[in-house]
């Protein structure tokens, strides 16, 4: 088990360009970031990309981490840049109607009984933009104007999308709630 000081003496070995250091480094953060990029990815290959791209960016700009916050929440933030760059290169912000605009959410997923493995197999099957909005606000802790900043929209799309993600989601959660009631009813 790496503690944190020994992660530290490992970031010290990456600062130096020590390949055994930067190899260390990756084996115990890959697991948590290949978590964090599948939160953006459309599949698990896709997820692999972005982690191999991030981590690459990562050893090239070593020296911009500071010592500032923690050194994991610093990778994670470069992993979910990436993962957004690559979102951004493949296809605009778009808005879709999926649901209708009267849909209102105010509702904790915890009060469902939803295990969180369900819930998060649920926001990736999210369309990539609501999917996107909804793992910066909710789940990285982005403000809506950070969000806007980093995918290149509006701090009302980022809203409006936000709103959208969360009905698609009390949607889906209605139906399961639907069809549990009508097989404990059979």
């Amino acid at each position: 088990m790496i503690t944190e000081n020994s992660l530290n003496r490992i970031w010290e070995g990456c600062l130096q360009q020590d390949r055994k250091s930067q190899e260390l480094l990756y084996k115990f953060l890959s697991a948590r970031m290949l978590a964090a990029c599948m939160r953006y990815a459309t599949d698990r290959d896709e997820a692999e990309d972005i982690m191999q791209e991030g981590f690459i960016k990562v050893f090239t700009s070593m020296h911009k981490y500071h010592n500032e916050g923690s050194l994991e929440g610093w990778i994670r933030r470069i992993m979910v840049h990436t993962a957004i760059s690559r979102y951004r290169k493949q296809k605009p912000m778009l808005l879709t109607d999926a649901l209708p605009e009267g849909v209102t959410v105010n509702m904790s997923y915890t009060e469902q009984g939803l295990e969180a493995k369900e819930l998060l197999t649920m926001i990736s099957e999210l369309p990539s933009n609501y999917r996107n909005v909804f793992n910066l606000y909710a789940i990285e802790g982005y403000s809506h104007q950070e969000i806007g900043e980093t995918l290149g929209i509006t701090e009302l799309v980022s809203r409006t999308t936000l709103h959208r993600a969360r009905g698609v989601l009390k949607e889906k959660l209605n139906r399961i709630k639907s069809y549990e009631y009508h097989c404990m009813a059979s």
